[in-house]
Formats: C-alpha cells, sequence, structure tokens
C-alpha cells in the first residue's frame, strides 16, 4: 500500500488556494513548461554541527581513557572535544547554568550538575548525546559533586553541609545520608560542600579514612579516623589560625594532602599527625628577613597535586598573586621541585584540569600536559617539555578572536582553491608550539558521503579576513589576511584625530564579495574605503599602493554643495558617461605620497573636503603569498560632511569592474584601468520619462519615510517596518565629525552623525534610498524583441526599485586596457515592496545564468606562464538571442517582502509571490539544490523558507529561528546543496541544512565520541602491603549504601525524572550503519585473533601430546622385557 503523504496535500493546497501567487498573465502560460524538479520532500531542516569556542563557559571535564573534554555554559549547553574534527554539541532544556562535569570514565556517559539543582546523566555512546536520567533536588541546593573511577556511587554535596548518595546505574537515591552539619554541631557556620576527595584502593571497597571533606568560607576540616559496619566516629579539625579554604588535593598514597587558602597559602596536612600542618608555603609572596609571616596575596582558588615516579611532584595552582601586581593578567603556576613557573594567560581562569597518565588515583599520576579553560580561550599546557611550551590548538577557537561582523558561505568551490589557501596559509603559524601530538585524541571521524569542497569566510572588526575550509562537517582555519596593512596606524592622539574619524574598529570589514573561480577578493570596510585583492603565490614588495579617491555626495546637499555640478554624471541614459579623465573632481588617482597632502584639504570655513577617513600607507609594503593590493578605493568628505558608509558591494573578473553603493549612490570603478567610470546619485539612475523618479529634495522640506515607495496594497504599517529592516536602516558604526559633540550614552541612533544635527537632516538620511544589491549579469538592455543579450548590472534600492545599466566593453585584451568601459542607464526594470536583496538571472529551461569570470592566473608570474593561463581564459557562453519574439530568459528578483520573475526582454511579470506582511525578509539567495535552483528565505520572525523557481511555489517553510540578536542578521547566510550557518553567540557558528538527504545521511556524517577501549590494569599494591595492611578498615559500599542496608530515600528529598533512554539503552545503542559496520568489523577482528589463538594452542597441544607419545613408546620399549625385581 501506498504511503500517505500529507506533505504533498498541503503543497498541493497551498499552490492552489495561496492568495500570494499572482494570476497568470499570457506569457506566464506559455512558460508554465519550464520543468521544476524540486518537490516539499526534498527538503527537511535541521542543525548539524557548531564550531568555535564555547560561549562563557563556567566546568570542564575529562576522560583519561577515552580522551574526551567536556566543557559546559552558563546557558545550559555542553561542548565536546576529542580527536581534530570531532565536536559535539547538546543542551540542557532548562537553560540553568552547568555548575559541574563528571565522567564515568570509559563507560560512555556524563554527569553534569546545573544550578537549578538538578543533576543529570548523558549518553554518550551515541552520535547524538541524550539525557537518561535526570534528578530534580527540592529542598537543598546542589554546591559538589563527586564520582570516583569504576564506582556507581555518586556523591552530591549541599549547601546545608550534607552529603547524598545516588546510584548512577538506578539513578536513584540511597538512603544513606552523611549529615555532616549534624554530625559537628556548628549551625552558626557556613557548611556548604565545596570540595570532596576520596583515596581508595579498591573499586569495590570504602576506605573511610581517606575521605576528606572542606566547607566552604570556613576554616574547617572533616576526616573519619576510623570505621566499623553502621557508621563511623569523625575526627574534626578547625584551623583557628588560617584562612578560608578554597581546594584540595589529595597524595596518591592518602597519607597527605594540600588545602590551598584565601590569603595565597598552601598548607601540607598528614593523617597521622593532623593538629598542626606539615608545611606552609606562600608561592608568591615576599618573605621578610626578620623572619616575620610573608605579606598576604590574592586566594589560590585551586590546587592540583600529581606525582611522578622518576621525580618531584607537580603542585599547579591558579591565582596567589601579590596584591601589588595590580593590572597584571590571570597566572596559572606551575611548582615542580625547586622550580616555579608562572604562565601568564590572556584571559581570566575558569578552571584547569591536569591530565596524567593513569586514572586510578591511588597510582602515581605521571602528568603529561594542564588544560586551562580561560573565559575566551581553551589553552593546553605541556608538563614533559623545557619552557612549558602549549599545544597548537586543533579546533576552530579562534573565530572570536576579533569579532565577527560578516559572514559568507560557498559550498561546492573549484577544488583547487582548499589546498592553494592552506599552502599560503601554512606560513603563517605561529612558532614555538609542542612538538607532542594534542593530548585530547578520542573520537572518530564521521563516515559521511559530501565529498565537495567548503569554504567559509569572516570579516572582523580589526579589519582581518579569515578563509576556513568547512568540509565534511569540519572547520578549519585555511588563511587570514589583514587588510589593516594597507593603511597607517595612528602612532598619538594628535595623529588619531585627523586620521581615524570612526569612533572604534575603524578597519571593521562592512561586506565583502569573493569570487571563487577567478580568486578576486573585494572588501568594503566601515570607513567608507574598498580594497581589490588578487591572489599570488609570489611574495611581492609594492612600492606604491594604488589609490583611487571617490567623492560622493547625495542629493540633499546638491542645493548648498559648491561642487555639485562638477560631480555630476549625465542622466541620460542613451550616451555613455565621459571618461574618468574628465569627470574630475568626482574621482582623484593617486599614490601614497600624494595620499597623505589630501588629509589636510579643507574649505575656507574650516570644513574638512576631499578627506578620507583613512591614511593609506606610504612605506612600501611588502606583500607574503596570498591575497595582495591591486586597488584601494575610498570616499572623502564632502563639504564638512563625512562619506556615508558602503552597503552593497559587487565585482566582476572577467569585465574587470568594481560596483559599490551607499545611501548616497553608486559607483563603477575599472580596477584594471585604475579609474572612476561612473558616480551617481540614486535618483539619477530612473530615466527622466519615468513617473516613479525621485527628484533631489532640499535638505530644509522633511520627508518621511513612507514616500511613493509602497505599492498600492501597502499597508499602514509597510513603512514602519521597513525602516526597522537591516535594508532601509543599516546597521552601522558611527561617524563624527571632529567639531561634534558625542551623544548620549544611552542613545541608539546607528545612523551617522553629521556636523549639522538637526532633525530634519536625520529624518532626510533615514529615508534616503539606498543601494542595497547588486548583479553583473548579460541580458536584455532593451524591451526589443530582436535584441540580443550583452553585459548588463542590475541594481537594487531599499525602496524596491530594480534599474539596469547596460554596460559596453572595448573587444580584445589590449583596447580592454587601452578604451574606457561605457556604461548608460536602461532605466527601471520592476518594483516591489521592501529593499532588494539579490536578484538572478535563469535561461529559458530554469537552469541559473552564472556571471561570467575570468579563470585565475598568478599575476607575478612569468611572463610565458601568464601567456600559458591566459590561453585558457575564456568567457561563458553568451545567453541565446531572443528570437522569433519569445523571451528567453527570467530575471529573479528578490525584496524584504516579495519576489517577482520577469520574462526577459518583455520585463513582463510571469510570477509574483509575497514571502511574508507581518515581517521582513533578512537574508535571500538564489541557491542549487538537487540539480535545481530555488530561493532561500530567512525571516526575522524566525522563518525559513524555499521557494521554488521559477513559479515561486512555497517548498519550505518552518519557524526555526526568531531574531533575538542583530548578529544573526549580520552573519546568517544560505550556500548550495542544502547548507547555511551563522553566529549563534559572539564565539560560536551553527551550521545547519535544508536538505533532506543531508538530514537522512546525518547520523553517519557526525562523528563518534566512544570508541572501545580496555581499561588500564589496576596498580599492584605489591605482596606485603597486601598481606600486611597497614590502612584504615573498608567497607563494601554495597552493604553501606546499598538499599537493604540504609532503605529508600525521602521522595520529597528530590524528583527522578527519566530520559528518553535507559543504562540498557545506552550500552546497547546503536550509532548508524557505519557504526555497526565498524563494530562487526572489530568483532570479526577480535574472534579472528580468538581463532587464531586457539589454532596456535591447539597445535601446542598435538605437539605436546607426539611428545607425550614417544616418551611413552620409548619407556615400554625400556621396561618392556624386564622383571619387576629389576625395575
Amino acid at each position: 500500500m501506498k504511503k500517505f503523504n500529507i506533505r504533498k496535500v498541503l503543497d498541493g493546497l497551498t499552490a492552489v488556494s495561496s492568495s500570494s501567487s499572482a494570476a497568470q498573465t499570457g506569457a506566464a502560460k506559455e512558460n508554465d513548461a519550464v520543468p521544476e524538479s524540486l518537490q516539499s520532500e526534498h527538503f527537511q531542516l535541521c542543525k548539524t554541527v557548531r564550531h568555535g569556542f564555547p560561549h562563557r563557559p563556567s566546568s570542564m571535564a575529562f576522560d583519561p581513557v577515552q580522551k574526551i573534554l567536556a566543557v559546559g555554559t552558563l546557558n545550559g549547553a555542553l561542548r565536546l572535544f576529542g580527536r581534530a574534527g570531532v565536536e559535539c554539541y547538546c543542551q540542557h532544556d532548562s537553560g540553568a547554568a552547568v555548575i559541574q562535569l563528571q565522567f564515568l570514565i570509559n563507560e560512555g556517559a556524563l554527569v553534569s550538575a546545573l544550578a537549578d539543582d538538578s543533576i543529570h546523566l548523558w549518553n554518550l555512546r551515541q552520535k547524538i548525546p541524550a539525557i537518561l536520567h535526570s534528578l530534580k533536588f527540592n529542598r537543598e541546593r546542589i554546591t559538589y559533586c563527586h564520582l570516583p573511577f569504576q564506582s556507581k556511587w555518586l556523591y552530591i554535596g549541599t549547601e546545608r553541609g550534607n552529603i547524598h548518595i545516588v546510584n548512577v546505574e538506578s539513578f536513584t537515591l540511597s538512603g544513606y545520608v552523611i549529615m555532616w552539619n549534624k554530625a559537628i554541631e556548628l549551625s552558626s557556620l557556613d557548611l556548604s560542600v565545596a570540595w570532596w576527595c576520596c583515596g581508595t584502593s579498591s573499586p569495590k571497597k570504602l576506605t573511610i579514612a581517606t575521605i576528606m571533606m572542606s566547607f566552604g568560607h570556613n576554616r574547617s576540616l572533616s576526616i573519619p579516623a576510623r570505621s566499623y559496619r553502621g557508621g563511623s566516629h569523625l575526627c574534626y579539625l578547625l584551623f583557628g589560625g588560617f584562612q578560608a579554604i578554597h581546594s584540595v588535593a589529595w597524595h596518591h598514597e592518602g597519607k597527605q594532602f594540600v588545602c590551598s587558602h584565601s590569603d595565597g597559602t598552601l598548607t601540607t596536612w598528614n593523617i597521622r599527625t593532623p593538629a598542626k600542618p606539615a608545611q606552609i608555603i606562600t608561592p608568591h609572596g615576599k618573605q621578610p628577613k626578620d623572619g616575620k609571616k610573608p605579606e598576604p596575596c590574592k586566594p589560590i582558588l585551586k590546587v592540583e597535586y600529581k606525582t611522578t615516579r622518576a621525580g618531584d611532584p607537580f603542585m599547579v595552582l591558579s591565582g596567589g598573586l601579590s596584591y601589588d601586581t595590580v593590572g597584571r593578567r590571570a597566572c596559572l603556576t606551575v611548582m615542580h621541585g625547586k622550580s616555579t613557573t608562572v604562565l601568564e594567560m590572556d584571559f581570566p581562569i575558569v578552571d584547569f584540569l591536569t591530565l596524567c597518565e593513569t586514572p586510578y588515583p591511588n597510582d602515581f599520576q605521571e602528568p603529561y600536559a594542564v588544560v586551562v579553560l580561560l573565559e575566551r580561550d581553551l589553552v593546553v599546557i605541556d608538563l614533559g617539555q623545557i619552557g612549558y611550551p602549549i599545544f597548537e590548538t586543533p579546533y576552530p577557537l579562534s573565530i572570536h578572536e576579533s569579532p565577527v561582523t560578516c559572514c559568507e558561505y560557498f559550498a561546492d568551490c573549484p577544488g583547487e582553491l582548499i589546498p592553494a589557501l592552506y599552502s599560503v596559509g601554512s606560513r603563517q603559524k605561529r612558532q614555538g608550539y609542542s612538538k607532542k601530538d594534542w593530548p585530547i585524541s578520542g573520537g572518530n571521524w564521521g563516515q559521511g558521503t559530501q565529498s565537495y569542497p567548503e569554504i567559509v569566510i569572516t570579516g572582523h572588526a580589526d579589519g582581518s579576513i579569515k578563509f576556513w575550509d568547512a568540509s565534511a562537517l569540519m572547520l578549519q582555519v585555511l588563511y587570514k589576511l589583514k587588510t589593516a596593512k594597507v593603511f597607517e596606524r595612528a602612532r598619538g592622539k594628535e595623529e588619531k584625530a585627523n586620521t581615524d574619524i570612526v569612533d572604534e574598529d575603524p578597519f571593521a570589514i562592512q561586506t565583502l564579495c569573493w569570487c571563487p573561480e577567478s580568486r578576486m577578493l573585494c572588501v568594503a570596510g566601515v570607513s567608507a574605503h574598498v580594497i581589490v585583492y588578487r591572489f599570488s603565490k609570489q611574495e611581492v614588495t609594492t612600492a606604491d599602493v594604488q589609490l583611487l579617491e571617490v567623492r560622493m555626495q547625495s542629493d540633499l546637499s546638491n542645493v548648498d554643495s559648491p561642487d555639485a555640478a562638477g560631480d555630476q554624471t549625465p542622466t541620460q541614459p542613451s550616451p555613455p558617461p565621459p571618461s574618468p579623465q574628465e569627470s574630475e573632481p568626482s574621482a582623484t588617482i593617486s599614490t601614497q605620497a600624494s595620499a597623505s597632502g589630501i588629509i589636510s584639504n579643507s574649505l575656507a570655513d574650516g570644513l574638512r573636503d576631499n578627506m578620507p577617513c583613512l591614511q593609506v600607507r606610504i612605506s612600501p609594503l611588502k606583500q607574503s603569498p596570498g591575497y595582495q593590493v591591486e586597488l584601494v578605493v575610498q570616499l572623502v568628505w564632502v563639504s564638512g560632511e563625512p562619506p556615508q558608509q558602503i552597503t552593497s558591494l559587487a565585482i566582476n573578473s572577467s569585465y574587470g569592474l568594481v560596483v559599490f553603493g551607499n545611501s548616497n549612490g553608486l559607483a563603477v570603478v575599472d580596477y584594471l584601468q585604475k579609474t572612476l567610470l561612473l558616480n551617481l546619485g540614486t535618483s539619477e539612475l530612473y530615466s527622466p520619462s519615468e513617473p516613479n523618479q525621485r527628484q533631489p529634495c532640499s535638505p530644509r522640506k522633511a520627508r518621511y519615510p513612507s514616500g511613493a515607495q509602497c505599492d498600492s496594497n501597502d499597508g499602514p504599517n509597510a513603512a514602519e517596518e521597513r525602516c526597522k529592516s537591516p535594508n532601509s536602516a543599516r546597521m552601522s558604526r558611527k561617524i563624527s565629525s571632529p567639531n561634534e559633540q558625542k551623544p548620549n550614552s544611552d542613545s541608539k541612533d546607528n545612523s551617522f552623525s553629521r556636523s549639522r544635527s538637526s532633525s530634519v537632516a536625520s529624518i532626510d538620511r533615514e529615508s534616503r534610498e539606498a543601494i542595497c544589491a547588486f548583479c553583473f549579469c548579460e541580458t536584455f538592455p532593451r524591451k526589443l524583441a530582436d535584441a540580443s543579450p550583452s553585459p548588463c548590472l542590475l541594481v537594487g534600492t531599499t525602496h524596491g526599485s530594480v534599474m539596469l545599466v547596460a554596460l559596453s566593453l572595448p573587444s580584445g585584451d589590449q583596447q580592454r586596457l587601452l578604451q574606457p568601459v561605457g556604461i548608460s542607464s536602461s532605466g527601471t526594470v520592476a518594483r516591489l515592496k521592501g529593499g532588494i536583496l539579490t536578484t538572478a538571472l535563469l535561461d529559458a529551461a530554469g537552469a541559473l545564468l552564472p556571471a561570467s569570470y575570468q579563470p585565475w592566473y598568478d599575476p607575478n608570474a612569468s611572463d610565458e606562464e601568464k601567456e600559458k593561463e591566459k590561453s585558457r581564459w575564456r568567457r561563458p557562453a553568451s545567453p541565446p538571442s531572443s528570437q522569433d519574439g519569445h523571451d528567453s530568459q527570467f530575471a529573479i528578483l528578490c525584496s524584504e517582502k516579495q519576489a517577482k520573475v520577469l520574462a526577459m526582454p518583455s520585463q513582463t511579470r510571469v510570477y509574483k509571490h509575497n514571502i511574508t506582511e507581518s515581517s521582513f525578509v533578512l537574508r535571500a539567495d538564489v541557491v542549487e539544490m538537487a540539480g535545481a535552483n530555488c530561493i532561500a528565505c530567512f525571516c526575522a520572525n524566525g522563518h525559513i523558507m524555499m521557494l521554488s523557481l521559477p513559479s515561486l511555489r512555497p517548498l519550505l517553510d518552518v519557524n526555526y529561528l526568531p531574531l533575538t540578536d542583530m548578529r544573526i542578521a549580520r552573519t546568517f547566510c544560505f550556500s548550495n546543496l542544502g547548507q547555511a550557518l551563522y553566529l549563534t553567540s559572539p564565539t560560536e557558528v551553527q551550521r545547519i541544512t535544508y536538505s533532506q538527504e543531508t538530514c537522512d545521511n546525518l547520523q553517519e556524517m557526525l562523528s563518534e565520541l566512544f570508541t572501545p577501549v580496555e581499561t588500564p590494569e589496576a596498580p599492584n599494591r605489591g605482596f606485603f602491603k597486601g598481606l600486611f595492611g597497614g590502612g584504615a578498615q573498608s567497607l563494601d559500599r554495597e552493604d553501606l549504601f546499598g538499599e537493604t542496608a540504609s532503605g529508600k530515600a525521602s521522595r520529597s528529598l528530590a524528583q527522578h525524572i527519566p530520559g528518553p533512554g535507559n543504562m540498557e539503552g545506552m550500552k546497547g545503542a546503536a550509532s548508524g550503519v557505519v557504526g555497526e559496520l565498524a563494530r562487526a568489523r572489530i568483532a570479526l577482528d577480535e574472534r579472528g585473533q580468538k581463532l587464531g589463538e586457539l589454532e596456535e594452542r591447539t597445535a601446542a597441544m598435538m605437539a605436546s601430546a607426539d611428545s607425550f607419545s614417544k616418551h611413552a613408546h620409548d619407556m615400554m620399549l625400556k621396561y618392556k622385557d624386564k622383571k619387576w625385581y629389576q625395575l
């Protein structure tokens, strides 16, 4: 029987009754035959992996057998790390802070304690960890947990000083409770459990003499002295002359322990002489000469005491610095023998763990590394090398090295890109790392089928750009580009006042555009600058950086600008604009030497004019292999007003053009000839005969945002919603003029602050029509039936207009470098609600028409190599011309509110779909999916939508992620083949997929955390130690904590919440087909090994039997003829 699919029924109803689909015109009916292979069953939305440093970490744990590290955060998240590429993320539903983590060592399970007084048991034997059991305490607050190695009893310390026992197999409370507050009878003290240590020589026996309990913020310790069945007598120590205890650490033999105190001291205590400490030291205290006590230091928050067989023990501690070290960063101290090494950290220390060779606490520990969890980094220190170098981290934990300001995702890139980027990026790696392998080496990689290369590019606030290899659900940095090297850095306050106009982060990346095929990179910064980069494998030294200064001014400033007439380009659509040499002073070509002189330009009244926000570097620029500067374009001040930030950017390597736009208009730059081709205001893009043309208005006349930008069916709140969208009111960093007063700190205005700060001017700025989208293409610039496609530029604005600009390129490579490119405006193509987000072109069969490109060649290579590379240059075949009056292309237009499909060259609307009415689209991209194309949309209300092409039929609509942070809007990006990502926190990248195929194969693609590993053998106690003893008496924990001896716990104390699985399910949990095959293969190998051993033993037994038979036969022959008395 065929399975019923409700999704297909709903899709059919949506396609029939959707009010958003427009009635089909004659042209639409003519194009109904375009095949569409995408269906709703091709789509499913789910999270895949999360990369980066855990945001707001709070706790840490390590499994010394599985070699897995777990990190908990203040928002209830868990991050697990193994070898390079093995990462896992899971989240507690409550979102409470994780206060402690405990591994069930080599059992594939993890216990987490949360700030809401709940503990959870996680199953790590499956690829996506799940909670098996939970306990929610009702009457007491959890402060500390301890789980001894190979024990099923979990000790829970509470704020009242009690210790409850939990059976981790059934996750139920034992009736046995250690009531420390009642035993001590000191109700006036704070007896919350702050630390718990247990040393034992037997996994099934509890040695009472080696249990120690410390109480937070008090000078007290409790040490059980002797024990017997049914209870124990306790020896309570009150340190009258010592400060509060912060942590304790045991010697592996259980005969002494070390305490860290709030005055920066360490005290060592022997069990046999508990009256006074055996040793008192202050690691960072100054020792007075007169024998007095050293000066108090900062608290030692944690100490660990690890022993070695062949040398002195290691003592690792955090804190304890002297109070006179004001402003010094957090430090970790390593004490080994007579040497004390202080390691300074970049961020405050959250926690640290010492990694040891053995998991047994009663054996020599043999420490080999220290894992230090910082607030914004993870550091692993090698204890086995001189100087204690750090390990090179294989995880992508440096995403937040500088705040991420923009992000782009490219799937199915050319195969040679990743090796090329890695080869130039490997030269940038720091030196001095430990030569040993990364110690956190657990888990196995996934066995996914995805083999296409993926690259993620992130722009940062310090002007750096990072290229990441994102293939196969991994993330590794390939190459880092520093754009700030192009500019001079301010050395003093006076120089900063002249050059750095932006209040903070003047080099921050605003947006970027990258062509993977040609490897051309174009970057726009917040200081209104654009940098064009070429990729080269050879190092060069550039004596003069090519600089092009562009003077862009708004329509509002035309009234009172003295140079308005000289800066404007003719608005007639037919003739090409004048050459750049004739359009001065719109652009000024200069090098570093002349750039410094322009900085001092100003008008007679003291207002800045023709001044860029940044000064290009004057000295020669040494450029390493990788991306090298081709051209720098800077917008300059105009009549005392700073340049507006760049809102859109595009580059085309085949045409050799770069185009960028802002709220003033657009500029087209020829980066081959280093000239400005076009500098137009937004209103000048409209044809004079168009009814929708906007005329420049006076700055003294207020204009409301609604204006004439809405369609007739816009609601009353459309203008308000549009103003809230990123395109209508761009998020931007503030640029202020030197003589302007700084606004109040509570001001939330993200627009530019100008020298004139009237409310009228601010309204004009916000209502100004800005350029927000570009698309280089080959299409029809005119509505002519016999027209042929030619190079064009589609321009989208924040008011929903889409204009077409025709490009006339000289033929031949030599002519291209000598003759200017002709540009003419073709007027408006269409108008949509909301700002334009993306545009694209399809052919008559519905296939995407990619922009033409020039294949990459090394600009610094020899002439012979260049000629060889240029012989391979090709421009993609031009689209077929319109024949017999039929349309041969589809223009895809998507805005914040709706999507439209136009037939070209007739520019007739064939399809229309209203994406959202109550919200707006933040990001939209035309992506390839399952061999076809669709529009992917992410809305501000959290919905992710997919629309088919060209019919705009809804394929997916999932309420995924409400817009809670503008970081998500700034970094969310779609890519081909069902991939997408965004920054879920300042330090983490979340990757998602909208592909059904990827979701089905996700289990096989994910890495495995748990791998079968044999537990190391327990240490041998020795014959005489086991014979004569010498230790304390021991009790069977089952007899002490079991239900038979202690009874059941009170039901009101804690509530048991079963999880989706149980312990039996955890032990036999399957983790996909690949995991089952791997386990079967391991079982076969083990079986073959056992059969081989059996065969060897059988052969040995047969040889032994033959030898015995031979000897028996010889004995029989020897004594055969002898009498009994002769024997």
